[in-house]
């Protein structure tokens, strides 16, 4: 079977790209490669490659699909702060358009990646700080989470016997990606930990978050594609190892870099960053799908120093490493060459 992987060249999607093609499938990657195609360089020769804006995606890029993951869009607060109306475009309005799509021909199987950050009440409500599952009444205020929970809506309103959406929402993702991130909160620790000797926890490390490895996501998503439709249809899941404090997930890190050698500092900031907090349970997807989740942090980050230092991705103040950062620049140079006209 062929599966379109949108947005297939990015964190995710490039590990998820290699999971696929060792299960033996087809791969076609819908991408506008905003990032390159750092990710999929190992793969490029066994995958097809069609370059395109999700928001303006036509249906003969779904000829011969048999399942669409749509793990495109922007896709953190950042970057949808940064421009909310593209934030709706591409999380909100361009899953519509696909999924439409997928529908009117045939494509039976499209799954969504959403985010745990729906659930976010912050560290001034405690009195709703609980774990939270599937069936918890949310109401998300930011820009993200809202665009993903507004897509959430749209897509579970298409369900039906010749449609089967289903949703993944994801914790917040660590480990090495071929389209690596150094703004994800276990990256950041080793980015800063290798390249300033020093971890830095933000308000204290207080804030709650549901984590999971983007290995562990990979293979969820193989498991949502694999699995009966009747299981799925209509379904949301999330996806978490562990629910840890900000705190602990620093320690866990500092202990990993000790049995690899590297002895580094933490230095807590208890100034309030508009921090998020959350903590979800990941039963509901073990239970229906029998899916746990099994890399920990310790082995990711591990694992993590090792790929990074074979693969040299060791330039950690490049740009291209962090999602907001790159968008700004791409914008400022594309505001240039507008004035410049072509460079050479």
């Amino acid at each position: 079977m062929k599966v379109l992987l949108i947005g297939g060249a990015g964190y995710v999607g490039s590990v998820l790209t290699g999971e696929l093609l060792e299960r033996g499938y087809s791969v076609k990657i819908f991408d506008r490669f905003y990032f390159g195609d750092m990710g999929i360089a190992g793969h490029r020769d066994r995958v097809e490659l069609v370059r395109g804006d999700m928001r303006e995606m036509k249906p003969e890029v779904l000829e011969d699909v048999g399942a669409v993951v749509n793990i495109g869009g922007l896709s953190n607060d950042p970057t949808a702060e940064y421009n909310p109306k593209a934030n709706y475009e591409m999380n909100t309005l361009a899953t519509k358009l696909s999924a439409e799509f997928c529908k009117a021909v045939g494509v039976r199987r499209y799954i969504l990646a959403s985010s745990c950050s729906v659930y976010d009440v912050g560290v001034r409500e405690e009195d709703r700080d609980v774990v939270m599952d599937e069936t918890t009444k949310i109401v998300p205020k930011a820009a993200y989470s809202s665009s993903k929970f507004e897509a959430e809506k749209i897509l579970l309103g298409l369900a039906g016997k010749d449609f089967t959406p289903v949703i993944l929402r994801k914790g917040t993702i660590y480990g090495f990606s071929p389209r690596m991130r150094y703004d994800l909160v276990v990256n950041t620790f080793v980015k800063d930990a290798l390249s300033k000797g020093a971890i830095t926890p933000y308000f204290g490390g207080e804030m709650w978050r549901p984590m999971v490895d983007v290995r562990d996501a990979a293979k969820a998503y193989v498991t949502l594609i694999e699995a009966e439709e009747d299981k799925v249809r209509g379904e949301i899941f999330n996806l978490v190892y562990r629910n840890f404090r900000i705190s602990e997930l620093a320690l866990r890190v500092r202990s990993a870099l000790l049995t690899a050698g590297i002895d580094i500092e933490i230095v807590p900031d208890y100034r309030y960053k508009g921090v998020r907090s959350y903590r979800v349970s990941g039963e509901k997807i073990k239970r229906v799908l029998g899916f746990v989740p099994s890399l920990s942090v310790e082995d990711s980050v591990t694992d993590m120093v090792e790929k990074v230092r074979e693969h040299d991705y060791c330039d950690f103040d490049n740009p291209v490493y962090c999602n907001i950062r790159w968008l700004q620049m791409l914008e400022q140079a594309d505001g240039i060459i507008k004035i410049t006209g072509k460079i050479f």
